[in-house]
């Protein structure tokens, strides 16, 4: 028996589909830039790459506010609650068919694992990324602003870091998004907006 529940709003959708977009056409131009392929040349890529970067940056303040003034924010707050039987259903339960041990409502859409890499996300990946772009792109300007240790070459090495940080979690979110039910059910999620609701999930505790 299941049931369907509106559980992503058209924002959330437009901002998901966008953002992972501009990630894709930023890794695709930031290696065609360090010269790790040839299908575009060096000048048309750091043009593209810098207009997919202020047009990410646009999006990421239009979707803090809409965090911030929605109360959406409180869905990456992290927890312990549960975590165990999170990494115990990653690691063994899905691999021999076990149900997903959480059950997703529109007041907690993320387990306590997601909550935990989204904010990593959040917090650690995007920061380094924008921070070194944005000091590798106005280096003229603010070399004389920074600690004599920190070069040019850091800069690169920590943009380059965080584009390989954002990659792996690219590949792992896309891997996971085939564990649903059926291969593509957390896709429709993100494009309908619509989940189904297995009521033969197991339940835990929803403050986890």
């Amino acid at each position: 028996m299941s049931r369907d529940i509106y559980l992503f709003t058209r924002f959330e959708r437009f901002w998901h589909w966008t953002q992972a977009a501009l990630i894709f056409v930023l890794l695709f131009s930031g290696f065609a830039i360090h010269g790790s392929h040839g299908y575009i040349d060096f000048r048309t890529a750091v043009a593209v790459h810098e207009i997919a970067a202020y047009l990410l940056i646009t999006l990421w303040v239009f979707a803090i506010f809409w965090h911030f003034t929605t109360g959406a924010w409180r869905q990456y707050i992290p927890t312990a609650q549960n975590i165990d039987r999170m990494i115990r259903y990653y690691v063994y339960g899905i691999f021999v068919g076990e149900e997903h041990p959480y059950r997703i409502t529109v007041e907690r859409k993320h387990n306590p694992l997601q909550r935990l890499a989204y904010l990593g996300v959040k917090l650690l990946i995007n920061p380094l990324i924008w921070i070194s772009g944005l000091i590798y792109l106005f280096w003229g300007r603010l070399q004389g602003y920074l600690p004599e240790a920190i070069g040019l070459q850091q800069v690169s090495l920590a943009h380059t870091l965080g584009a390989f940080l954002m990659l792996a979690f690219v590949i792992i979110h896309v891997y996971l998004t085939t564990t649903g039910h059926t291969p593509f059910e957390k896709i429709r999620v993100m494009i309908t907006g619509w989940e189904t609701h297995h009521d033969d999930n197991v339940k835990i505790d929803r403050r986890g």
